[in-house]
């Protein structure tokens, strides 16, 4: 075979496989992760910037495994669960899942109402549209249409890499805040928490490990797949680390010491840019994040019912085949939307929401160690020494989060 065909194949193959875990890296980085972020930074300054990179590792290790049961498994998160454990079992990973996605879809959508009021759209015209927006593109396109307009949704997210750098932080500050970290105090304890738990969450994993089986891959693009987690990763945690700083910007500028809504967050955007300039830049950034999220969320809730139910559906099929698949994800939406547009305080609702994800880690991280050290074949089974190290990572995060989470609630 000529060369030059062969590379473009190669090329064609890698591209093609890229796409599930940087979707799922452009949700992790939704309304609910700005929020906590941006609040931490507001609060504590550049304290948990550290924090935020230490969390890289911990987020491409949790991901990983779950492209490989995936491509090694051929079977979905729940699939698995209800296979090696049991119906009951299943059932309550099921509601915890669902929930989560619930949680998660509320504080995207109310992340959007706050950009919508931003502009003067009242909550019920901002929740309409969405909900109608959302249906439409999900029921007209494949998995593969989907994930590429997530992704192009998620890419405005660089907004936020460019107003940490218009924001000119304090660098001796930011070292002076890295050697202070106040893990006594309750409050602080809680953000920390509530980022810990917009970092790794139980959607995330479900999500990856379907979408990669929806998207047809196989074990021979698990080094692809990979590649595409570990961008996804830092590019998640880097973003994450420019909002804390427009955060802790804006409170050692004279702002307020906590956000305790949409526009408030925004108000660090356009003290970067000016006002219009500002709030167009932070509507781009939180919405491209909500927008992946909320589809991220709602096929993950759908998938994982699916699943459970034995009802499994691919975005392939036309909504009359696949009622469950569509039911589902039209419920989740509706239900969302009304919520929001009774009212809701999104800054509270999005911490607690991160919180509860944290408290759940030990859940999370302990069904998806056991699964990959039982449920895959022996060369991709998690093992020796790096499964000594995963097992002892797991332990620490998932008594951080349940500790942190538990004291900083009481505070």
């Amino acid at each position: 075979m000529n060369p030059g065909v062969r590379n473009g194949a190669r090329w064609r193959r890698i591209l093609g496989a890229l796409g599930p875990g940087l979707v799922v890296m452009l949700a992790d980085t939704e309304a609910g992760s700005v929020i906590a972020a941006a609040q931490g930074g507001a609060q504590w300054g550049y304290r948990l910037l550290v924090f935020q990179l230490m969390l890289i590792p911990l987020l491409f290790i949790a991901q990983e495994l779950s492209v490989r049961l995936g491509l090694g498994t051929g079977l979905g998160y729940i699939e698995l669960i209800l296979q090696r454990y049991g119906k009951r079992f299943a059932g309550v990973i099921m509601a915890a899942l669902v929930l989560s996605c619930f949680g998660a879809l509320v504080t995207e959508m109310s992340g959007l109402a706050g950009v919508g009021q931003l502009f003067g759209v009242p909550l019920w015209q901002s929740m309409t549209l969405l909900v109608v927006a959302i249906f439409l593109m999900v029921i007209t396109g494949s998995y593969h249409s989907i994930e590429r307009l997530a992704i192009g949704l998620g890419l405005f997210e660089i907004a936020f890499f460019v107003v940490a750098w218009k924001a000119a932080p304090d660098h001796h500050l930011i070292l002076d805040h890295l050697t202070q970290q106040p893990l006594r105090d309750r409050g602080y304890l809680y953000l920390l928490a509530a980022n810990l738990g917009t970092c790794v969450m139980p959607w995330t994993v479900a999500y990856q490990q379907s979408a990669i089986i929806d998207k047809g891959l196989t074990l021979k693009e698990l080094k692809i797949a990979r590649l595409d987690t570990a961008l996804g990763a830092v590019f998640c945690q880097l973003v994450t680390c420019a909002v804390v700083i427009a955060g802790a910007t804006l409170y050692s500028t004279g702002g307020a010491g906590g956000l305790n809504s949409v526009p408030d967050i925004a108000s660090a955007f356009t003290h970067a840019f000016g006002d219009t300039v500002g709030r167009v830049v932070f509507a781009l950034g939180l919405s491209g994040g909500a927008l992946v999220a909320i589809i991220v969320v709602c096929l993950t809730a759908a998938w994982t019912i699916g699943e459970a139910t034995g009802m499994r559906h691919a975005l392939e099929k036309h909504p009359k085949d696949a009622p469950w698949f569509y039911g589902t994800f039209v419920l989740m939406l509706v239900a969302g939307g009304v919520l929001v547009a009774s009212g809701i305080n999104l800054v509270r609702l999005s911490i607690a929401i991160a919180v509860v994800n944290a408290i759940l880690l030990p859940l999370t991280l302990g069904c998806l160690f056991c699964l990959a050290r039982s449920a895959l074949p022996a060369e991709h089974r998690l093992r020796g020494r790096y499964a000594a190290w995963v097992a002892a990572l797991f332990i620490a995060v998932g008594a951080l989060g349940l500790v942190s989470g538990i004291v900083g609630g009481l505070g």
